[in-house]
């Protein structure tokens, strides 16, 4: 496809699998006439537990492949990559790139009251200690209480959205989180914001969620909109890459997506 100009142009999104579809929800949420190109290295996932050279290895492969089709914008909406190998993304490429940590470690800043904040995501995000570090960057006098809820992934996959299990696990996960009185609460997965009302009904009406999908896709709007790079209405079009099509990928890109994924195409990529 033709483009006469950098606006015309499609936004690139990539992640270890398929939990970043929550970030192109969000953008077709808020950018609703940008194209998109979505790549998804189901054939390696996960990266969270890899070491940083070969997360970084990784990450600037499917950086790469993205780049190549002519994208405009580059967001990582993989935690690790966005912990690990961000700036050197930024670095290596004359494109802007957009992480999924930073938009949401502003977001939570300006929504909290009391200061206290509350992050949650699997192991290897929590333990890379990124978010802690993100937050402190735009206030230091917060306190931050940051827990591991890795169960929580395959609930979801399992298309466990609203069931006595997925509330019995959070009660578990967040009781210690609402003792401890925080009135913010950052989800710092992918596959969290599926179950957003679960965790809003463990934590009460007076703790406020943050998506870090949602802050991603309006960062993004922010970007486009300085460039002066923004689309305007018009129709937009997905693509689909995975580097494998994994047993029930339609209908686990589905739940993820909010609707379903028209055109999946299997891509290997250069090692």
């Amino acid at each position: 496809m033709r483009r006469n100009s950098q606006a015309d142009r499609p936004i690139g999104v990539f992640d270890s699998g398929m939990g970043g579809l929550t970030v192109v929800r969000s953008i077709k949420r808020y950018l609703p006439y940008e194209d998109l190109i979505y790549f998804g290295d189901t054939a390696r996932l996960p990266y969270g537990t890899k070491s940083k050279e070969v997360i970084t290895r990784f990450a600037f492969q499917d950086a790469e492949f993205l780049i190549s089709r002519g994208v405009k914008l580059l967001i990582v909406a993989c935690h690790s990559v966005s912990s690990i190998a961000l700036e050197d993304l930024k670095k290596g490429f004359d494109i802007p790139i957009l992480g999924v940590i930073e938009p949401g470690a502003k977001a939570v800043v300006k929504a909290t009251r009391n200061r206290k904040i509350g992050v949650i995501g699997t192991y290897a995000t929590i333990s890379s200690g990124a978010y802690e570090r993100a937050i402190k960057r735009f206030r230091r006098d917060v306190e931050i209480i940051a827990k591991p809820t890795p169960l929580f992934v395959p609930l979801v996959e399992e298309g466990w959205i609203d069931n006595e299990i997925t509330y019995q696990t959070a009660l578990f996960y967040l009781s210690p989180l609402r003792e401890d009185g925080i009135d913010t609460l950052l989800l710092g997965c992918t596959h969290y914001p599926l179950i957003k009302g679960v965790l809003q009904r463990v934590m009460g009406e007076g703790v406020k969620i943050v998506d870090a999908s949602d802050e991603t896709a309006l960062e993004a709007r922010e970007i486009l909109k300085e460039r002066h790079i923004l689309q305007k209405e018009r129709r937009a079009y997905y693509k689909f890459y995975l580097s494998d099509l994994v047993p029930n990928f339609a209908k686990i890109g589905e739940r993820f997506l909010g609707s379903p994924m028209d055109e999946v195409i299997r891509a290997s990529i250069p090692e």
